[in-house]
């Protein structure tokens, strides 16, 4: 049996007014009479009337809905944007639709396209580590508000919400070298990860700062910066003549798996080998030994994020220059980095 919706023709119908009389008296419109609007308000609530906000958006050129695209909707980092967006939103008189790419550039691309058709005000948008042509995002641009944050790309000329990825591994870095470790591994993503691309950069730039050679060997790439992949890059590492006696990993799930295995093979963590990750995810305090790692502010991200669509969604600029935001990172400092005595 096919559930009847209430519609505003209906009211109408049965109150024998106009359509518009309707929609009007439930807008609180001046030109109808308090005796009119209370008959139809009353009859809508019995019928459970709901207004279609897609359908009021188009008609107003607005929906209060900002989307929110992301690739993975379970990493730990992400969800604590994702509640901070949708908190903020909340407070602003905005509702939030999220929607997940799972790293696929053709979903990304169809994702995108679904939030123009909702016809969201905005679209805040992290993208998926194989994302290369950003046609389709510049052409969402072209429609509607869109910020960019997490994973970012340079060809994309809007507001972009990021951490000071590069200065973090810096850090990180550093604080290996000061503790006296000098053959400092690093897990990281092939080239084209923008993240992960800045993080390197933050590696080598710490290394030529304190006059460490730099050991190609010592540099692991990977499609998937995974637990799995953390594991078997770090078999490689052990397995070469000079070991490395720290290893940097740009996510904190490769360095929990880079400790599993030096445990397995009975290394001495930190130290034999010294390990950091990169996030501050839950996990970071579960393994043994603690994770010394990057934390990453997410709340921030997702807060600067809304105010930021906001404001592009609220005050429109015919030529609106792109601009950085960047957000600051802490290292933690915990027992895979704490030399004992």
């Amino acid at each position: 049996m096919k559930k009847e919706v209430t519609t505003l023709k209906k009211i109408a119908q049965l109150l024998e007014v106009s359509t518009s009389t309707v929609s009007r008296a439930l807008n609180n419109h001046p030109d109808i009479s308090e005796e009119t609007a209370i008959k139809v308000k009353k009859l809508a609530k019995k019928l459970n009337y709901m207004p279609n906000i897609f359908a009021k958006g188009f008609r107003q050129h607005r929906t209060n809905i900002i989307g929110v695209i992301v690739p993975n909707i379970l990493s730990y980092f992400t969800s604590s944007i994702l509640k901070e967006i949708l908190l903020q939103a909340e407070t602003k008189g905005y509702r939030v639709i999220i929607s997940e790419s799972n790293n696929d550039i053709k979903k990304e691309k169809e994702m995108l396209h679904t939030m123009l058709q909702f016809g969201v005000d905005g679209i805040l948008m992290s993208l998926t580590k194989h994302t290369v042509d950003v046609e389709p995002i510049l052409y969402a641009l072209n429609q509607k508000p869109l910020i960019l944050f997490d994973k970012v790309s340079r060809k994309v000329p809007c507001t972009q919400i990021i951490i000071n990825g590069e200065e973090a591994a810096f850090n990180a870095v550093e604080h290996l070298i000061n503790i006296g470790k000098k053959r400092i591994a690093i897990l990281k993503e092939f080239e084209q990860s923008y993240n992960s691309e800045k993080r390197f950069q933050g590696y080598l730039r710490a290394l030529k700062t304190n006059n460490i050679p730099v050991d190609e060997k010592l540099i692991l790439s990977t499609d998937d910066i995974s637990l799995k992949k953390g594991r078997r890059l770090t078999s490689q590492l052990i397995s070469l003549k000079d070991k490395p006696d720290a290893i940097f990993s740009i996510t904190d799930a490769a360095a929990i798996g880079a400790i599993q295995t030096l445990k397995k093979f009975n290394f001495k963590i930190p130290d034999e080998i010294a390990v950091i990750g990169f996030s501050n995810s839950l996990s970071s305090t579960i393994v043994e030994p603690k994770l010394t790692t990057i934390d990453q502010p997410g709340n921030r991200i997702g807060e600067m994020a809304v105010k930021y669509i906001i404001e592009e969604i609220e005050e429109p600029k015919e030529n609106s220059t792109s601009k950085t935001i960047e957000i600051k990172t802490n290292l933690i400092i915990r027992d895979s980095t704490l030399l004992s005595i």
